[in-house]
């Protein structure tokens, strides 16, 4: 596993670094500062500038380069210092007592305690933008996906499907068309099931959803482990996932029978914030808004404020900004300013980050659990690596 240094700035300088930086300079620089050589920098950078990208949302699509963002923010470290760094095993030095790392993690009575899960935690973080060539440069929305779909088969009047077991393992679920392209998370995970063979699938996939949302700059989400693996038999049948071609009935359908009401629909589509589709996928093609590594509230004022149009191309009907055409949407998202119930969520959350971040901590939260048969009440919430010491 690669071990790529972090660097964290303090308060002092993420304002500084904000206020210095202009808003569509920093949109295009921070989308495409993605090269090998200065991976571990633009990790920083981007840590640094999150909540002035939050605030970004109408610029041109990313074009090629970000030495304006380097030498900005440099100037600014130069003139205000601020930051320090310390490498990932300097982090686990921190995290973890060097007797305790001794003992085996393994074995008839052993329990594991919070600081073996976030050891899980930091090891899913340090993996998350070390091939700076994939998508945007991180594994963070897949990742999302991944704990996402994982969960979302859950059946509430069956009582089947949902994270606990993990049943996309094997073929015939991890075959499904909502699944296509997931084997990359899949196998990015066996790398961390490697190191912490003890932990469950169930588990290990529902918090990296957790880890990747977090380091991205979104909300904490409440984690408790207890989820068990289950074998081929319990795979759920295809359809159980939502339908991006399809509108509000369907959306609906879907969401009502894992639980959830219309407010926490609206929630949980606000993932949409991160990530493309893929042609070879999903069918679709592009990213929703102009910083899929980040983790914002701009899917939604872009919904509002942006006019789509329909894509003139070959593939599924989808959405394109007129403006630039660098951005989509997909049917269902359309669906979410149609329908009136589903668009006064789209309002408020597109008004204020914070309650969209609070509802979507609660919503995904819940996602994460359903079905699950948990012996403690008990929920923690994980130290960010990109946290100040």
């Amino acid at each position: 596993m690669a071990t790529a240094s972090r660097t964290l700035f303090s308060r002092a300088f993420q304002t500084a670094a904000r206020q210095a930086l202009p808003k569509p300079t920093l949109r295009r620089n921070l989308t495409t500062f993605n090269t090998t050589s200065t991976r571990s920098t633009a990790q920083s950078l981007r840590r640094g500038a999150q909540n002035a990208r939050r605030q970004s949302t109408q610029a041109t699509p990313p074009k090629k380069g970000g030495n304006g963002l380097l030498l900005g923010v440099l100037a600014v470290i130069a003139i205000g210092g601020g930051g320090y760094a310390y490498t990932s095993g300097a982090l686990d030095a921190y995290l973890v007592d060097p007797e305790e790392a001794k003992k085996p993690k393994t074995g008839k009575g052993w329990i594991p305690s919070f600081k073996d899960y976030q050891d899980v935690y930091n090891d899913i973080a340090a993996i998350l933008e070390e091939d700076p060539d994939y998508d945007d440069g991180s594994y963070a929305p897949i990742l999302v996906r991944l704990g996402w779909h994982a969960s979302g088969t859950w059946d509430k009047e069956s009582k089947t499907g949902g994270s606990n077991g993990a049943t996309m393992r094997f073929g015939p679920e991890g075959g499904h068309g909502a699944n296509a392209g997931l084997p990359v998370a899949r196998d990015l995970m066996e790398k961390i099931k490697q190191k912490h063979p003890w932990i469950t699938y169930s588990d290990l996939w529902t918090l990296a959803a957790v880890t990747a949302i977090q380091e991205i700059g979104g909300p904490n989400i409440p984690w408790r482990p207890g989820r068990t693996d289950k074998d081929i038999t319990a795979c759920t049948p295809d359809g159980r996932l939502p339908d991006a071609s399809k509108e509000q009935k369907h959306i609906r359908d879907i969401f009502y029978r894992m639980g959830f009401n219309d407010q926490e629909i609206v929630a949980l589509l606000g993932a949409h914030a991160i990530g493309r589709c893929h042609p070879d996928r999903s069918g679709y093609e592009g990213p929703w808004t102009f910083s899929p590594t980040f983790f914002t509230n701009a899917f939604y004022q872009l919904l509002l404020e942006e006019k789509w149009i329909n894509k003139k191309w070959k593939g599924p009907n989808q959405f394109i900004d007129k403006k630039s055409g660098g951005l989509m949407m997909l049917p269902t998202d359309m669906a979410l300013v149609k329908d009136k119930e589903f668009r006064k969520h789209v309002e408020r959350y597109a008004k204020d980050e914070k309650v969209f971040f609070d509802e979507f901590s609660d919503a995904f939260a819940k996602l994460l659990e359903l079905g699950v048969p948990f012996e403690k009440d008990d929920k923690w919430t994980f130290k960010r690596t990109t946290d100040d010491a």
